[in-house]
């Protein structure tokens, strides 16, 4: 008899479990989209429906406000009816929403279609990861992560050049008509795939009170963020009450549900799990350091290289590819050292790849700054990878769901909050002198090196992420 042993990134993946993988990510395809190339279309939606901006602007005002509020039930939603239900259930009404809103007739209607889809979509996005994690375990979980952030990573670099795309051939309706068919294949495959999981035995009853504050406080905080990022930054009025109210609910909610014996509709005691805690942090500050940039990336090809939204999405194609290169190697190396490793080199990575648009000017050369692109895509990929893997890895299975829930808010804020501290350090910089391409370029300098440095912030909670996952003892006979 003789004891060897395997360590768990050398355990192989069932295909039953890379085919679910790719099912729910083709499902999470379709709301990742919508939410980038809708961006592109407002002007043509605008112009079709003969709407103000400041109208056709709640089209994503009311989506992202929809989302946040629906993501809080999730959880309770799967234990009630099932993982699988609540995911057919989501698929289809995300596509009735996405048709009704190709067909709208008015402003009105199209926003009110808008929170359809937003409703199904912040349903969707915590599913993936509850299904996922339930299906797979933590030792599995870097190199499916690896396939399941894909949108996360692509869809924002690649999303607004295909916006660009349908909204120069086709009428702006079909923006939403081409979430129909990925939503009908969707359904097919995960009807087909994802395995069945049956509603809880009782009847969980739904925690109206926790529901009542916590949603609110969601929505309230992404709406506080999306106003902050416009003139006036936090100091607008219409910024700070609703950042204000969404903390004070916040801030209610959390002893209330540490202090509720049974079943909160957000259960927050997972935040005990240390690696969690640490994950979800790095969470927050990716939204500044990571996902923040990509809108002083976008503005600065156009506002101070003057290029085309179009040539801009497409100057952006490089970080995209970027992050396709390293998903198999991060992956498979989370699974074999720990996450830590691997977020705290993908993050420098980021800083080094964010650097050179600190000094870019009207002049500097595209091929530069893709080759640094292609690094930042990298980084960008590993990052997401590898602390959505060290996130989970801890968390006990009927803990899964709160965390999932949990971990697409802080991502849905976080996010936010990154677009606004950076869209308000830019604008106090082209304030004070944006007369000429390099008074402008100089803005936009400072803007980035702030995002490197919130990049440097974030390594401190990375280095709390778990490290090696012992090895598995393996007994086997020997004749």
């Amino acid at each position: 008899m003789a004891q060897t042993e395997t360590s768990p990134a050398e355990e192989p993946i069932d295909p039953a479990l890379k085919r679910l993988t790719w099912v729910l990510v083709l499902g999470a395809l379709a709301p990742a989209l919508d939410t980038t190339i809708v961006n592109v279309a407002l002007a043509a939606i605008g112009s079709g429906l003969h709407a103000s901006v400041s109208t056709t602007q709640w089209t994503i005002t009311g989506y992202l406000l929809a989302a946040g509020m629906a993501m809080p039930v999730t959880g309770w939603a799967a234990g009630r009816f099932g993982a699988k239900r609540l995911w057919l259930f989501s698929l289809g009404l995300f596509m009735l929403g996405s048709a009704l809103s190709g067909a709208a007739w008015s402003a009105t209607s199209l926003i009110v279609f808008r929170l359809v889809q937003g409703v199904a979509a912040g349903l969707m996005l915590p599913m993936v990861m509850t299904l996922l994690v339930q299906a797979a375990g933590p030792k599995r979980l870097g190199r499916l992560m690896g396939i399941a952030t894909l949108p996360l990573a692509v869809v924002p670099i690649f999303g607004p050049v295909v916006g660009g795309l349908i909204v120069n051939n086709l009428s702006w309706r079909w923006i939403f008509y081409v979430n129909v068919p990925i939503c009908i294949l969707a359904m097919v495959l995960a009807w087909r795939f994802v395995p069945g999981s049956g509603a809880q035995s009782q009847r969980q009853r739904l925690d109206v009170v926790g529901l009542a504050l916590v949603s609110p406080a969601v929505a309230l905080l992404i709406y506080g963020l999306s106003k902050a990022s416009g003139a006036g930054g936090f100091s607008n009025r219409d910024a700070w009450l609703p950042l204000l109210a969404g903390v004070v609910l916040a801030c209610i909610f959390v002893p209330y549900a540490l202090h509720k014996k049974e079943n909160p509709v957000v259960n927050v005691k997972v935040f005990k799990v240390r690696s969690y805690s640490a994950s979800v942090t790095v969470f927050f500050l990716a939204g500044l350091s990571l996902y923040g940039p990509l809108l002083l990336l976008a503005l600065f090809y156009q506002d101070v290289q003057s290029k085309s939204a179009l040539v801009a999405g497409l100057l952006l194609a490089p970080q995209g590819i970027g992050s396709l290169l390293p998903r198999t190697v991060a992956g498979r190396l989370t699974d074999r050292i720990g996450p830590r490793v691997v977020v705290l080199t993908s993050l420098v990575l980021t800083a080094v790849g964010t650097l050179p648009f600190v000094f870019a000017g009207p002049n500097t050369s595209d091929w530069l700054l893709a080759a640094f692109l292609l690094v930042r895509g990298a980084g960008l990929a590993g990052a997401t990878i590898a602390v959505m893997a060290g996130a989970f890895r801890d968390v006990q299975p009927k803990q899964v769901p709160d965390a999932s829930t949990i971990t697409r808010i802080v991502q849905q804020v976080g996010g936010s909050f990154g677009a606004s501290v950076l869209a308000m350090i830019l604008a106090g910089g082209l304030a004070t002198n944006n007369a000429t391409p390099a008074a402008r370029a100089d803005a936009f300098g400072t803007a980035f090196w702030w995002a490197i440095g919130f990049t440097v912030l974030a390594l401190l909670p990375a280095l709390l992420l778990p490290g090696r996952m012992r090895a598995r003892n393996q007994i086997t006979n020997r004749a």
